[in-house]
C-alpha cells in the first residue's frame, strides 16, 4: 500500500493504518532503533512508541514523507529510551561515543534563547550538509543521525577504519568552522 493511502487511513482513524505502517516501514524503524538500542525488547517497545506517536499526531499533521516522519519519531523515541537506560547504568555504547564526538561541535542547550539558536543551528547544519560531497554527507549522517558503528560504516562504504575515523574527524572540524563562520558557536 502506498504512503498516501496509509495517511488516508490515519485521517479516517482506521486502525488498519498501524498494520499497513508496520508492513511498509516497520523494518526501517526497527533498524533505526536497533542502531541506538542494544536490546531487541527495547527496539520493539521503541517502534511501538513511535507508532503510537504517529497515531496521536496524524491528524492534525500530514507528513509529506511518511517514512521520514516515522524515522524521526523512532529516532527520538530511541534516544529517549537510550537516555533513560543510560541514567540507570552508565556505559560506553556506540551511541554514547557518537554523542560525545558530535557534542564537541554542537552543544546541547535548554531555554528560550537556546531554542531560537537551535532553529538557526538546524538550518545551518542543513546548509553545511548540502555543501558536502555525497559520500561525506552519507558517512556523517549514518554515524550521527543513525548512530551506526564505525565497523558498519567501513563495510557499507568499503573504507578502512582509519579512513572512516579520519573522514568523520575532518567533517566534524569542517562543521565546527562552518558554525563559527555562521556565528553559531
Amino acid at each position: 500500500m502506498e504512503d498516501k493511502h496509509i495517511l488516508e487511513l490515519y485521517w479516517e482513524r482506521n486502525p488498519t493504518a498501524i498494520d499497513q505502517t508496520v508492513k511498509q516501514h516497520g523494518k526501517y524503524c526497527a533498524s533505526i532503533a536497533r542502531n541506538i538500542l542494544e536490546n531487541e525488547a527495547d527496539v520493539e517497545e521503541c517502534v511501538n512508541d513511535a507508532l503510537l506517536a504517529a497515531w496521536s499526531s496524524i491528524p492534525p499533521k500530514r507528513p509529506e514523507n511518511l517514512g521520514a516522519y516515522l524515522g524521526k519519531l523512532t529516532r527520538s523515541k530511541a534516544i529517549d529510551r537510550w537516555r533513560a537506560l543510560r541514567r540507570e547504568k552508565r556505559g560506553g555504547s556506540a551511541v554514547s561515543l557518537a554523542w560525545e564526538e558530535i557534542e564537541e561541535v554542537i552543544p546541547d542547550g535548554t531555554g528560550l534563547e537556546d531554542a531560537v539558536l537551535k532553529q538557526e543551528l538546524v538550518q545551518a547544519v542543513r546548509r553545511f550538509l548540502a555543501s558536502l560531497s555525497e559520500t561525506e554527507r552519507n558517512v556523517f549522517l549514518c554515524r550521527y543521525w543513525y548512530f551506526e558503528e564505525i565497523s558498519t560504516l567501513c563495510t557499507r562504504f568499503g573504507f578502512t577504519r582509519s579512513k572512516v575515523h579520519s573522514m568523520l574527524h575532518r567533517t566534524r572540524n569542517k562543521l565546527k568552522r562552518f558554525l563559527q563562520k555562521e556565528d553559531l558557536l
